[in-house]
């Protein structure tokens, strides 16, 4: 598990791991965060609880999001399902938002000026559809303000290991080439990565950092292209 960082003053983040703990059994061994694989649910809900012990929040503050792959984006206003959404944003200083991948790409955010913070998933099709920009735009109709915010990507498959066909990568680089990328091969690939920063950047948002890691390259991450049906792992973002 990487350890809490401070997003922003006053905001912490944190990006759970493979076998940080967890009771799952093979395939989702052991750090199942998600419920939209076959995973025994007594033993999602147990890591759900012991991965908010480790963050050191209560477990009921989540807000949890039934991904789709849009650009929709929920405004939270009390802990538990956000909805058929890939973006969540709330106001509350008691809530805890949660995004879960295994490759897609998460986001976390903050202005801690205006006390918004926001989470989401953007994998191929949602970075296609914009749903970083859709994040940010949410965030600042809640009071946040651009030059405020800070944004962290989290853990996901790289540019030179998500290999799809030429017109899936074109697609993406219609509107945003910094998207488009080759494998290691020279096949084609997308870099979900370079385009999500990309679309923040153009959206206004200055503060932009990655954690870096590629989900299919490193093990003790959540990889759906390296084995799969396989694990969630989740990205949470929270006030102190």
């Amino acid at each position: 598990m990487s350890a809490a960082f401070e997003l922003a003053p006053g905001v912490l983040a944190g990006f759970t791991g493979r076998y940080d703990a967890g009771v799952s059994a093979p395939p989702f061994d052991t750090f199942n965060l998600g419920k939209s694989v076959p995973d025994e649910a007594a033993a999602v809900e147990e890591n759900r609880r012991a991965a908010a012990a480790l963050y050191g929040f209560d477990h009921t503050r989540v807000v949890w999001m039934e991904q789709v792959h849009s650009a929709d984006v929920a405004v939270a206003a009390e802990p538990g399902g956000a909805g058929r959404v890939d973006a969540v944003v709330t106001a509350r200083d008691d809530l805890v938002l949660a995004a879960l991948s295994a490759d897609c790409l998460p986001i976390v955010a903050a202005d801690p000026g205006a006390g918004v913070i926001g989470a989401a998933h953007s994998g191929r099709v949602g970075t296609i559809k914009r749903v970083a920009p859709a994040l940010v735009e949410e965030m600042v109709r809640q009071g946040a303000d651009l030059e405020r915010i800070r944004v962290v990507l989290g853990p996901s498959i790289c540019g030179r290991c998500y290999e799809v066909p030429a017109h899936m990568r074109d697609e993406l680089a219609a509107h945003t080439p910094e998207g488009a990328s080759e494998t290691r091969e020279g096949t084609p690939a997308v870099d979900m990565r370079a385009a999500v920063e990309a679309q923040l950047r153009a959206a206004g948002v200055g503060h932009v950092s990655a954690d870096g890691r590629c989900t299919y390259e490193t093990a003790d991450l959540f990889s759906h292209r390296r084995q799969a049906p396989t694990g969630r792992l989740a990205s949470y973002v929270w006030r102190t």
